[in-house]
């Protein structure tokens, strides 16, 4: 630092030139538009950690090979995916509404908000997921079905199993979690479906917590009643806490606590700093901006179980792992190579009959182990493919920090733990023989006009499939140009008129407040 990047002005969204530099041990971006002038934003609170994870990074994606958008000039302008973009999709997004059964005053995707619902047919819903198949060198194993409330659909339940067939291994929605909350059969059927995650909405272990964010009372309940309902079907749970500065960042550390309490049906928890999607006072941004570093401060405080600088590294220093798991199975699995930008984790292991909590830093030299296995494969010492499972784990063990482990934690089960994060059966085996939970402890800061860098869209590995016929980065897709308003409006019918053609849907009972 500093930094030259493209980025985008906030106010009228033309390309301009942005500097990202450290000043009194924090990082900022600064630009200025020749129109309105100038912006600064904090990137990060802490900047020691900021350059850790630049340091840590393996952005070595292939890029996507069968772009659908050739010859492009322009990030993100010529979007839908086009041969500038670098990182290939782990997850893909596809709204199945704008409708929702909570009005929530954060919320950028809500049909009472914008005054039309979005809602696409199952059919189009099949063709976005033949598209995102269709993505090479490999499709996303991943698919999230998000809204709006996924649950809503008429269809959804035949969407799961539509999905299922196809062959994605990882069926997830994004959800606030009533539906599953009121009705147990409901989530069963889902399970049966082929639903296997719930990425639950969830800002706090307190009902002012949700009053705050949500601007409703009752919402702890139903949580709590969600993520019972959701153990009783044999779902899983990620929780997605909406985290703002001087708003509920002190919840960061309660919400990690309930997610070890509940290791046996939570396996991680995706903090999400939240991005200002329209106009806000300077001094209300600066407020209740929260950043990465900000979490990992916060984390440190109010649990002392993972610490600021030592225990977290982008999310990309998962990559060595995903291909050590190629080398096990002989297959392709998804790497993650987004920017040291986007986001931030930790794995933590948690002991079923203790209670023990051992960050995986405790446990690996991450830093020695994901070196050593990338260096392999960079300078072809050896070819990746030729790792045996034997190998590999030799290769663990070399790294793995026996003396400070405790509660007969070994490189083995790690290995198996690694393996149940990708694989289902893997996952099964560990909690038929083990009496560890691994929980991911990650935050993804999603991008704003206010921190709009354009390297980060190019490295994005989250994409949404839309009716069009195109995919979009998350941060091309939600923020920057927006292309969410673009299609919705091209798909969707006025709010008024879908009432009157849908009168006979009994929503009600899912419905804690209507306008």
């Amino acid at each position: 630092m500093p930094k030259e990047v493209d980025s985008l002005c906030p106010e009228c969204g033309k390309g301009i030139r942005a500097t990202i530099l450290e000043r009194d041990g924090k990082v900022f971006m600064e630009k200025t538009c020749a129109e309105h002038g100038f912006v600064r934003d904090l990137v990060y609170s802490d900047s020691e950690l900021y350059k850790k994870c630049e340091r840590w990074t393996y952005e070595d994606a292939e890029g996507v090979l069968n772009p659908q958008v050739t010859g492009a000039k322009v990030c993100p302008d010529d979007c839908g995916l086009c041969d500038l973009h670098i990182s290939p999709p782990i997850l893909s997004n596809i709204d199945l509404t704008n409708r929702c059964n909570l009005r929530c005053p954060i919320c950028f995707a809500n049909a009472n908000v914008q005054g039309y619902v979005y809602e696409p047919t199952y059919d189009q819903v099949v063709e976005m997921l033949r598209m995102m198949k269709n993505i090479k060198p490999f499709f996303p194993p991943a698919i999230q079905f998000s809204g709006g409330e996924p649950t809503i659909h008429p269809r959804f339940l035949d969407i799961l199993k539509a999905a299922r067939s196809m062959g994605f291994s990882h069926l997830q929605i994004a959800t606030n979690g009533i539906r599953i909350a009121k009705d147990l059969e409901f989530a069963r059927k889902a399970k049966e479906s082929g639903l296997y995650t719930m990425y639950l909405q969830f800002d706090g272990t307190c009902d002012e917590a949700y009053k705050k964010t949500r601007g409703l009372a009752g919402l702890w309940e139903l949580k709590q009643r969600a993520v019972e309902n959701a153990r009783t079907a044999g779902l899983r749970i990620v929780l997605v806490p909406t985290i703002i500065k001087t708003i509920n960042d002190d919840q960061v550390g309660k919400i990690l606590q309930f997610a070890v309490d509940n290791s046996d049906v939570i396996s991680g928890i995706s903090y999400q700093p939240v991005a200002f999607t329209g106009r806000i006072s300077k001094e209300e941004r600066e407020r209740q901006r929260y950043t990465l570093s900000d979490l990992a401060l916060d984390i440190e405080a109010q649990t002392g179980l993972l610490r600021t600088r030592e225990d977290w590294y982008p999310l990309s220093v998962t990559s060595p792992f995903s291909k050590l798991l190629s080398s096990v199975w002989k297959y392709e699995v998804a790497k993650i190579t987004s920017h040291s930008d986007c986001g931030i984790g930790s794995y933590i292991f948690v002991n079923r009959k203790t209670r023990s909590v051992t960050p995986i830093t405790q446990a690996i030299d991450i830093e020695g182990f994901t070196w050593e296995l990338n260096k392999l494969v960079k300078q072809r010492i050896s070819n990746i493919r030729a790792l045996t499972a034997l190998s590999a784990q030799h290769l663990l063990r070399k790294f793995f920090r026996e003396g400070r482990v405790k509660d007969g934690l070994t490189a083995e089960i790690c290995l198996e733990l690694f393996q149940g994060v990708v694989d289902k059966e893997a996952q099964r085996r560990v909690e038929l023989i083990y009496n560890w939970d691994m929980l991911l402890v990650g935050g993804m800061h999603f991008q704003d006009g206010y921190n709009y860098n354009v390297d980060r869209v190019k490295r994005c590995c989250i994409h949404y499939a839309a009716p069009n016929g195109r995919v979009y980065p998350f941060c091309t897709y939600n923020s920057g140009p927006v292309f969410r308003e673009r299609i919705e409006r091209q798909f969707s019918v006025p709010l008024e008129e879908w009432r009157k053609r849908n009168r006979s849907l009994e929503e009600a009972d899912y419905f804690l407040c209507r306008t």
